[in-house]
Parts: structure tokens; sequence; C-alpha cells
């Protein structure tokens, strides 16, 4: 079986991902997963497709992410690797689907409007 690579993206976070048959590494920006994400939660949500799919340690993933945040980048590989994993066998789809896993969440960050303070909030009012 060949590479098999998809696209996750979440608020400016852009994940490629990038699976081959293998023995369960996972690589991002040639650094390791423990070493890329040191946080516990981070690391679990990157790994949360292939466990979803009981398919740990039977694939090695390539990462390249660039943009956003800690948070923003794992949840974009998080969607990459549900993509690929879909794009290697239909059957995981189920499976994804049901733990929301194929879902973008489109939620980005509200520019900021001129005459405003933010993207909302005004400028204090003064009546006199």
């Amino acid at each position: 079986m060949e590479t098999k690579n998809a696209v996750g993206r979440r608020k400016t976070s852009i994940a490629r991902v990038y699976i081959t048959p293998g023995n369960g590494a996972i690589l991002i920006n040639n650094r390791e997963l423990k070493t890329y994400f040191l946080s516990e939660i981070h690391q679990t949500t990157v790994k949360q497709p292939l466990a979803a799919t009981k398919l740990e340690g039977q694939y090695d993933v390539t990462i390249n992410v660039e943009g956003g945040g800690i948070k923003g980048q794992a949840e974009a590989i998080r969607l990459g690797i549900a993509r690929a994993l879909v794009r290697i066998s239909e059957e995981n789809r189920a499976a994804l689907k049901t733990d929301n896993l194929l879902t973008r969440d489109s939620r980005m960050v509200e520019r900021k409007k001129f005459g405003r303070a933010k993207a909302r909030k005004r400028f204090q009012f003064s009546k006199r």
C-alpha cells in the first residue's frame, strides 16, 4: 500500500498529513510526537483518530504543520489523520464519524472593526 495524504485545518493552523504502513511512529515537523507536543492532552488529541479506528501501531504518520497555536495545530493534525484514514479505507468513516472526528471546526477569530476597540467591544461612551 502506498502513502495516503490529507489536509486538516483549525483556526489558522494547517496540517499536511502523510500516512504509510509501519509501526506507529508519529513525526511532526521532523520531531517526535512527545517532543513536539509536551502536553499529554495534545498527544491524546493527535492519536484520537487512530484509537477510534483501532489502528494504533499499524501506520507511520508524517506531518507538516504551520500557523496558529499548539491546540489549533493538534486539532488540525487530528482532522488530517482522520481524513487520511478514510482515504485508506472507507470502513473507517463510521467509527470516525461517531466520535465527530471528520467535522471541520469552522470557528475562527472575528476580525477587528474600525471605530471599535476590538471585534465587538466599543470605546467608552461619555455623555458629557
